[in-house]
């Protein structure tokens, strides 16, 4: 439990931090920019990669600024480009999604079954428990009505969210971005 909140500690740090401030500035932009390429299935299965800047930010900075990021990059893709009526409870699972990411990635090594650990607890946590009730809450569906087809998705997409993240910050590692960012020689 000490660990847990030593990590929020040094997460709400991080917010004094100029250039933490302007990295996550610059990939809440990446999530809008990402947010534009996302491909709408149906009515409630919609497919997207701006997950990639949400979970790099909980990676870099920690479940507080991450949580920040998130639900401030959902209010930022609706002023930008509103798809559907605004929801706050979106926001509070892309914070959600925030805080998760940065629970798991932050501070630590990464690895492929971190990753995973991390994609897979924001599926099953928020994109399919809470995203769905959303869902039911916004347009009146059941909840059982449209859980298959999201789980379905879910899991399909579960490996290639992994393997994009994963991959993305091997490549962004080995050019040494990352000790660019946290201030250590290179």
């Amino acid at each position: 439990m000490k660990n847990l909140t030593q990590l929020f500690k040094d997460s709400f740090h991080e917010l004094k931090d100029v250039k933490a401030l302007s990295i996550t500035a610059m990939l809440l932009a990446i999530a809008v920019v990402l947010g534009f390429y996302s491909l709408q299935v149906t009515d409630f299965i919609k497919i997207g990669f701006a997950f990639i800047a949400d979970e790099m930010t909980g990676m870099l900075f920690g479940p507080v600024v991450g949580g920040l990021m998130g639900g401030a990059a959902d209010i930022v893709k609706y002023l930008v480009r509103p798809t559907g009526p605004f929801f706050p409870g979106f926001t509070i699972s892309g914070a959600a999604s925030g805080v998760i990411y940065g629970m798991v990635l932050y501070k630590r090594p990464l690895t492929l079954k971190r990753v995973a650990l991390a994609n897979g607890l924001v599926m099953i946590l928020v994109n399919i428990c809470l995203n769905t009730y959303w869902l039911t809450v916004l347009y009146g569906n059941a909840f059982l009505a449209i859980l298959p087809a999201r789980a379905l998705k879910q899991l399909v997409m579960f490996p290639i969210y992994v393997a994009l993240f994963y991959g993305v910050s091997k490549v962004l590692g080995r050019a040494n971005l990352f000790a660019v960012i946290k201030g250590q020689r290179a």
